[in-house]
């Protein structure tokens, strides 16, 4: 499906609603709230700033619902949820516009204030919604006549496997699957399926699978006795971008853990890989960029002082680089200021101790207030590290975290940070024992990421580099 098209037919709808409410509340507020009484209506000069707000405001709006994720998932909206969508970033917006362009309108009574704000939210949000109500209604019936859809997967090949198959396709009205196939769990012949779908495969290249065949959705299909094999299989599909859901059995639907987006539609179980809300994720990047400029900037001084100081004191370069893995297992290189001497691991890679002779002097002061972790700001700038998020390691010590538990791979779900839950509560690991349970705390992290949380650890960071009691 073509998702850039869709999301460009949005925007231009969007953009024609924030022009059109606009223009109708400029004219408004000119005819009727401005009027000065005995002297009768204002009259309304069409200058370059009401053209200019017919194109800079509508831009605005365009940001303000990127920003709170409306273009994403452009093809599963639901219209009840559009309409709360909607309303909210209408209300955020109206209320932006207010109080920086119309509170300062010399109006005769207090009360015309409110009648502005009421005029321009209800002219902006009837108007948005209409537009997204017409598009939305065309595309959901488009999928329920089955000429858009999603590539799916079928994980499974037996009797639940056979019986969502069916289901799904004796609907009267499709919602969505597009089924190109299926692939084995156990190795085990398909309870009929083959006749109907193509066999892609094994469940261990599921990976492989969904890239080649461009799958968007796989389904969980498995027998009870197969259930152990779930997080394995949605740990394989991480990374992939691919929405999974699951068939539930009975418990899953005692214990809440089924949430009806349907009426006719396959109850499944959907699992949410956004960790945060898109508003948040937007905001927490610009914080990013913002903070890395500023700290560059203002500090820069410091950062050519440490340089130099460097340089003084041992051999080698200034900076040092290191490729280490990020976002979904992506390697990329880490710049430090370099706190070792040359050589430091002709005998392989190795792991730092707080008595470790490698360290130079100034290399140690460095390490107590983070100040070896500055370059990092340009890692940060470049996408490839957040301010808050878990240290990046090298590949040669996750394959030995991993041995000893899987769950390192939740740590590749976000990007890393210069500091983290892990490092404010535990510091620099000096071994893979204490690297694991250093993950312990960025897992945590995960789970209840926001940009509170975030605050909360760059807050006791800094308090860390002011007390200098990094180790």
């Amino acid at each position: 499906m073509k998702k850039r098209l869709q999301v460009i037919r949005y925007a231009i709808l969007d953009f024609l609603s924030a022009s059109l409410a606009w223009g109708i509340f400029f004219m408004y507020r000119k005819r009727f709230l401005e009027v000065i009484p005995l002297e009768g209506p204002t009259n309304i000069n069409l200058d370059y700033k009401f053209f200019a707000g017919l194109i800079i405001i509508p831009l605005c709006w365009l940001l303000l619902y990127a920003i709170t994720g409306f273009y994403k998932d452009i093809y599963r909206k639901s219209r009840l949820k559009e309409l709360f969508q909607t309303f909210l970033t209408t209300l955020i917006g109206v209320i932006l516009l207010f109080f920086t362009l119309l509170l300062d309108d010399e109006l005769t009574h207090y009360k015309k204030y409110y009648l502005s704000f009421v005029a321009l939210f209800s002219l902006q949000f009837f108007i948005t919604f209409l537009f997204r109500f017409i598009l939305t209604t065309a595309t959901n019936r488009k999928i329920q006549k089955r000429i858009l859809g999603f590539r799916t997967l079928i994980i499974g090949s037996n009797e639940k496997a056979m019986n969502l198959y069916n289901e799904i396709e004796n609907q009267t009205a499709g919602w969505g699957h597009k089924i190109v196939g299926y692939v084995h769990v156990n190795n085990s012949e398909s309870n009929g399926l083959h006749k109907y779908i193509p066999g892609l495969g094994n469940v261990e290249d599921i990976k492989t699978i969904c890239t080649e065949h461009e799958i968007a959705e796989a389904i969980i299909a498995i027998e009870s006795s197969e259930h152990h094999k779930i997080q394995k299989i949605i740990e394989n599909l991480e990374g992939t971008n691919v929405l999974i859901k699951i068939i539930p059995d009975m418990y899953d639907i005692l214990s809440g853990s089924v949430k009806m987006t349907s009426i006719f539609g396959t109850p499944l179980i959907e699992v949410n890989s956004e960790i945060m809300p898109a508003w948040q994720k937007s905001i927490k990047r610009t914080m990013d960029l913002l903070v890395s400029l500023i700290v560059l900037a203002l500090f820069s001084p410091v950062f050519l002082a440490t340089a130099l100081i460097v340089l003084l004191t041992s051999k080698g370069p200034i900076i040092f680089k290191q490729e280490r893995i990020g976002l979904h297992g992506k390697p990329f290189t880490i710049y430090k200021f370099r706190s070792m001497y040359m050589n430091a691991e002709t005998n392989g890679p190795l792991l730092s101790s707080s008595n470790d002779e490698r360290i130079t002097n100034f290399g140690k002061f460095m390490r107590k207030i983070r100040l070896d972790e500055i370059p990092q700001f340009y890692n940060v700038l470049s996408g490839d590290m957040s301010l808050v998020g878990p240290r990046p390691e090298r590949d040669f010590f996750i394959n030995q975290i991993v041995e000893q538990t899987a769950h390192y791979k939740h740590l590749l779900k976000v990007r890393p940070g210069i500091t983290s839950w892990g490092q404010v509560k535990y510091g620099y690991a000096e071994n893979v024992d204490q690297m694991t349970e250093r993950m312990k705390f960025d897992i945590l992290y995960i789970e209840n990421m926001s940009l509170l949380v975030d605050l909360k650890i760059l807050i006791y960071t800094i308090l860390i580099v002011l007390k200098g009691d990094g180790k």
